[in-house]
């Protein structure tokens, strides 16, 4: 909630400190922008119970917090928070005072003193191949087909669609350059053959007319471009995903999301006959014990195919 005031200068210095933290550390451009956002809402609550320092801060400070996360209204959809958001505040609360009493700043860390829940894992959803097929049927323009592009064929996060410049896609080697992934891992993803078409269509001819309404057109070196020819970011291609879903009239839309694309994908190179190590690498992961998750995902489907 980024639009919270601050009116304590202690809050929004510190506020400062923390993200410069985060990228000195390297956390991934995603991350950078979501801690602060969950930070500036737990100081604007520290504001309005006048408590002045995080040195007052206890851990019935933080417990208070945690309930109002809780019941608190989703602005996006309607209900509350979910569980993976609500923790995903308490982690930026606790990344803060790790920070801090790692620097001499704070004796005491409250938040070691207390235990959360973890947030259930939930089933990973992925679209059938029917389902991807109508979504690429609803797409109203190159933009369209390029989102689908890099985030089901591509198998590409959200953070690493933002971050991708122009020098990251050669068209004519058909290779797609991730330089900075999930824990700052680089990888090469081959362009398939529509993907490629798909992503030169919207670069020549959609982008460039984007790239007329940016002030500093010289300055835009992303790859996918807003309304205004600024950079696009998470809730932009979110908001395009649910029209297209929406579009193609898929059976509980509110179901998808950008990572479903990402489920999807995998699922089905590894019903296709791709090994489980060349979906890892496909994917990014480190390890195989995350890949294999696909692999339950993928004998289902096709049980439920017999």
């Amino acid at each position: 909630m980024k639009h919270l005031p601050l009116q304590s200068r202690y809050y929004r210095e510190l506020l400062e400190r923390y993200s410069r933290h985060l990228e000195r550390v390297g956390y991934d451009p995603c991350t950078i922008k979501s801690l602060p956002s969950f930070v500036r809402e737990f100081f604007h609550h520290l504001e309005q119970s006048a408590v002045k320092s995080l040195k007052e801060v206890t851990p019935r400070v933080i417990s208070r917090h945690y309930r109002y996360l809780k019941e608190r209204p989703c602005k996006g959809r309607p209900g509350t928070l979910s569980d993976s958001v609500v923790h995903s505040h308490l982690w930026a609360i606790r990344v803060l005072f790790d920070f801090l009493q790692a620097e001499g700043s704070i004796e005491i860390n409250p938040f070691n003193l207390l235990s959360f829940p973890s947030p259930k894992k939930q089933e990973r959803e992925v679209l059938s191949g029917k389902e991807v097929e109508k979504l690429y049927l609803s797409c109203e323009s190159s933009l369209d087909r390029a989102i689908l592009g890099l985030f089901y064929g591509c198998g590409l996060r959200k953070s690493e669609v933002q971050a991708l410049n122009l020098r990251d896609i050669s068209f004519r080697s058909r290779l797609l350059y991730v330089r900075s992934g999930k824990g700052k891992r680089r990888r090469v993803i081959p362009l398939a053959g529509k993907v490629a078409e798909d992503l030169k269509s919207y670069y020549y001819v959609e982008r460039v007319r984007m790239l007329r309404k940016n002030n500093e057109p010289e300055k835009e070196n992303a790859f996918i471009l807003n309304k205004l020819g600024d950079r696009m970011l998470g809730s932009s291609f979110w908001r395009r995903l649910r029209y297209l879903v929406l579009k193609a009239g898929i059976e509980n839309p509110g179901r998808i999301t950008l990572h479903s694309l990402r489920h999807s994908i995998a699922t089905h190179l590894l019903h296709s006959g791709l090994s489980v190590e060349q979906v890892r690498d496909f994917l990014g992961h480190t390890s195989l014990d995350s890949t294999q998750v696909y692999t339950r995902i993928t004998m289902r489907s096709e049980k439920n195919e017999e």
